[in-house]
């Protein structure tokens, strides 16, 4: 067999595999602690298991319906007007998705053409720029300050040009635990008004923020949520990940383009899993405790790491910690965090592989979404270093 096709002109020829694989493999290979990637090593809730168990055995195992089945798009309409005071009609605004990654895989693909140019904040979900490449789009960068990871509006608004198609924002921030702030969002609202930029905005870590901050949704900003893709995922929020379901909300005429394409993607999404969820988040506190709970992990990992080499400012949401080991190495981050692997037992994840042209701030990236012995065990490890 030749070694390639010349037939075939690669879509995607820089990609190389995604690092949360390259280090889970690394991970699994030298039978080390795994905080790399994003997902917890603890089981979701019974009750929600046994819901969906329980619609798989009532026969709810053929296709929902495209859009996902209406109880739980129902379900979402409420949660966002109880929670943010938005309006989504589930009948033309919402839409079940395999997970938040095909929730933006689809938004992007629905509305960016060859040409059209699309800024991204870094360091950024590895999933965003290989998906606004492969359907022709341009990727502009604003590289987030790396120290406190704050945006310069004005920097930003210097990126906009008359091809400019799309911002795509995430908060809170994955990798950096940065949330963004009403006058951020305000900022952001200021700056597309008056254009026909549209906006994705990834919240999937939405219920994960700690002391006492608000999660400031695009859907609270009338000039923006007119514009706008919001992304969400019940895996992130319920700690199954694997499940991969998620939503996605839009006014409707953003949401039918998004349904053209999802129709011809994936369809439908999981059926029981569905119904499981439907019933389960009609009790709020499924997800409104998720801060408090995630909070507690943050503080017994951070207290179990104030002795160590490592530096840090506690993470404002989601489940990861960034950590500069600047007073331990001078190695390039990628080349550390294998090392931790291989001589000390402990998976990270890299921040330079998310930054513009990979800028190396000697920072990885700890997900903290574990057990609290797990947590020990990697903190006694990682103070001996």
């Amino acid at each position: 067999m030749p070694k390639y096709n010349p037939y075939i002109q690669s879509k995607l020829p820089n990609v190389e595999s995604s690092i949360f694989s390259v280090m889970s493999g690394l991970a699994f290979k030298h039978n080390a602690i795994n905080l790399s990637q994003g997902f917890p090593n603890f089981e979701s809730s019974l009750e929600l298991k046994q819901m969906v168990n329980n619609a798989m055995l009532n026969g709810k195992n053929q296709y929902a319906p495209m859009q996902g089945i209406f109880s739980l798009r129902r379900a979402i309409s409420e949660k966002m007007e109880n929670l943010y005071g938005a309006s989504y009609n589930p009948e033309t605004e919402i839409t079940i998705t395999a997970g938040a990654t095909q929730a933006i895989f689809t938004a992007i693909a629905a509305v960016v053409n060859v040409g059209d140019e699309v800024i991204i904040f870094k360091p950024a979900y590895d999933s965003y720029e290989p998906t606004i490449q492969l359907f022709g789009g341009k990727v502009v960068s604003y590289q987030l300050n790396p120290e406190t990871f704050k945006v310069n509006w004005e920097e930003v608004k210097k990126l906009i040009t008359s091809k400019t198609k799309m911002i795509l924002i995430n908060t809170p921030h994955n990798p950096s635990g940065k949330v963004f702030s009403k006058e951020d969002m305000q900022c952001l609202e200021r700056l597309l008004r008056d254009t026909n930029i549209l906006l994705l905005s990834d919240e999937v870590y939405e219920h994960i923020i700690f002391d006492n901050k608000q999660h400031q949704s695009a859907a609270l900003f009338p000039g923006l949520a007119e514009r706008t893709f919001i992304t969400a995922s019940f895996g992130k929020t319920f700690h199954n990940t694997g499940w991969k379901v998620g939503y996605c909300l839009a006014p409707k005429y953003l949401m039918k383009e998004f349904q053209k394409v999802h129709q011809f993607n994936v369809f439908s999404v999981n059926h029981p899993m569905q119904v499981g969820l439907a019933k389960y988040i009609k009790n709020p506190e499924t997800y409104m405790e998720l801060g408090v709970f995630y909070q507690k992990k943050r503080d017994l990992f951070l207290d179990l790491m104030k002795d160590s080499r490592f530096k840090f400012k506690p993470s404002n949401g989601t489940y990861f910690q960034i950590m500069s080991y600047k007073d331990i190495t001078d190695e390039n981050d990628v080349v550390f965090a294998k090392r931790l692997i291989e001589e000390y037992k402990i998976a990270s994840i890299p921040i330079s592989v998310f930054n513009e042209d990979r800028l190396d701030t000697k920072v990885l990236r700890f997900c903290f979404a574990k057990t609290d012995d797990t947590l020990k065990q990697a903190a006694a490890i990682l103070c001996k270093i």
